[in-house]
């Protein structure tokens, strides 16, 4: 009788073992797609970081674009008003003249 409960319980010790081992293989298949879930995830936030950095630079080019415009815009004006003096004082004259 010993024998038989011993030969049953190795029998359940067995089965346990191989239910443990299918959940131990599942959870590292699981582990495994989270793994690579992650590299993908962790790439496309470097792709997308890299091209916020792109963008920032293209931002910062056209600011100094705009900040040269910007001081061509202010002598123009500085120009036209001297022109604009200039074309008063000749009036004053002819009206003088």
């Amino acid at each position: 009788m010993s024998n038989k409960i011993e030969s049953e319980e190795l029998g359940l010790l067995r089965r346990e073992i191989a239910f443990q081992k299918v959940e131990i293989e599942t959870q590292a298949a699981e582990l495994s797609l989270i793994k690579k879930e992650h590299l993908i995830q962790n790439n496309d936030k470097q792709e997308r970081a890299d091209e916020l950095v792109i963008a920032n630079q293209e931002l910062a080019y056209q600011n100094k674009e705009k900040e040269k415009r910007a001081d061509e815009l202010v002598i123009a004006n500085k120009e036209l008003a001297y022109q604009n003096e200039e074309k008063e004082k000749r009036a004053d004259e002819l009206v003088i003249a």
